[in-house]
């Protein structure tokens, strides 16, 4: 496992940085083909199928619901491109349904030089990859082809009045530009007449006049006071607006000289971490090598541990079962042996309390009192049955 990670981090290393989002970016294209596809109405729709996000296939959530979309998908995508291919059912195996959108898949051209398993999942590199080759032929079999752009014409007074606002203000610039170029252009004519040696003496009284003319006695202080005043009134003032082309031209021309700047100090920056992140991740490499080959037999070790201790662990296993039914037949035998225990007590104290024997002695010394009352009585009775014997004997004889 170990090795694997190690293989894999050296391919990341060898593609650059950003191979590990090239995954999310052409899921990202893949959806952007399917639905130039109409694939949201021609298969989400009619087959229930939840909304794909844009890195559905890239990352797995679910690996049976993203196998079986995956599977529909392809079918789906097979069919558009003009071929017959059968919808996969839920209870296909699964390794034949692989095998089927392979063939396919080789009979457009397309390289699959991958473990089939990879495809199990429902997510990964080689299912993002197998639905893009196909919806790349589906684009083509359908004759995808860009439509010209139609723009939606808007009504909109407001702007229709700043830009005449605009336009008129552009205007009066553009006037007193060309009128300031005008002013300029007479005033070099001027010039070029005022310096012409070979003009006549006409020009040469001309220039005098001008001279005279613009010979002026008025105060320089009142002057600068006078333009003080008027300069507030002559200036053009153009209020900005952000809806403006021309800021957004400068501030996309700010921007621009902003990551140029910004860009040269980045780049060493960023060349320089790339550097000291590769070194590190040899480092951490070759110690990983190293440690691995250190603990080689410790691990081994530690295995052989785990099988002794799983072993161990089933004889306890089987140990304790027969301890419980042991503890089980204990427990009867000693609920019978408590039973036992309080039978003998009771004997035991019955047999050493005396006052049974007291109460036999009473009744016995009772009885003999009741004995001899009744010796007594029956004294009394013949004593007097002999009494009346002997009367009557006498009344025969002296009857006689």
């Amino acid at each position: 496992m170990d090795g694997e990670t190690r293989r894999g981090g050296g391919n990341e290393e060898d593609a650059g940085p950003g191979a590990a989002y090239k995954l999310f970016e052409t899921m990202s294209d893949l959806l952007d083909k399917l639905k130039l596809l109409n694939f949201e109405e021609r298969f989400i729709k009619p087959n229930g199928v939840k909304p794909i996000s844009r890195h559905y296939f890239a990352l797995g959530t679910n690996p049976g619901e993203q196998f079986s979309v995956f599977t529909s998908l392809c079918a789906w995508l097979i069919n558009v491109s003009g071929r017959s291919f059968d919808k996969p059912q839920e209870f296909d195996d699964p390794n034949a349904t692989i095998s089927n959108i392979l063939d396919e898949v080789r009979r457009c051209g397309i390289n699959t030089d991958f473990p089939p398993s990879k495809l199990k999942t429902g997510f990964g590199v080689y299912v993002v990859m197998i639905l893009d080759k196909l919806t790349e032929n589906a684009l083509k079999s359908t004759q995808f082809a860009w439509q010209r752009p139609f723009y939606h014409e808007e009504d909109n007074n407001d702007e229709e009045e700043v830009i005449h606002q605009k336009d008129e203000a552009e205007l009066k610039l553009d006037k007193i530009e060309d009128e300031l170029d005008a002013a300029m252009d007479d005033s070099e004519d001027e010039t070029e007449a005022f310096l012409d040696l070979a003009a006549g003496p006409h020009l040469d009284m001309e220039a005098m006049k001008q001279n005279k003319i613009m010979i002026s006695n008025t105060n320089s202080e009142e002057w600068k006071l006078e333009i003080e005043r008027v300069t507030p009134s002559l200036k053009v003032t153009v209020r900005t607006d952000n809806k403006d082309w021309r800021t957004h031209v400068e501030q996309m021309h700010q921007h621009k000289q902003g990551i140029e700047t910004s860009f040269t100090s980045s780049k060493y920056q960023l060349d320089k971490m790339q550097g000291d992140i590769q070194k590190t991740l040899e480092k951490i490499s070759s110690r990983e090598k190293y440690i691995n080959n250190q603990l080689e037999n410790l691990v081994h070790d530690y295995r052989s541990s785990q099988d002794r201790f799983a072993q161990a662990k089933e004889k306890y296993k089987e140990g304790s079962t027969g301890v419980s039914e042991r503890s089980r037949a204990l427990a009867e035998l000693t609920e019978e042996l408590e039973k036992i225990k309080i039978d003998m007590e009771e004997k035991g104290s019955s047999m050493t309390d005396g006052a049974p024997l007291v109460k036999i002695k009473q009744t016995l010394n009772r009885l003999k009192s009741e004995s001899t009352e009744m010796d007594i009585r029956i004294g009394v009775i013949e004593h007097v049955l002999r009494q009346a014997h002997f009367r009557d004997k006498t009344m025969v004889i002296g009857t006689v």
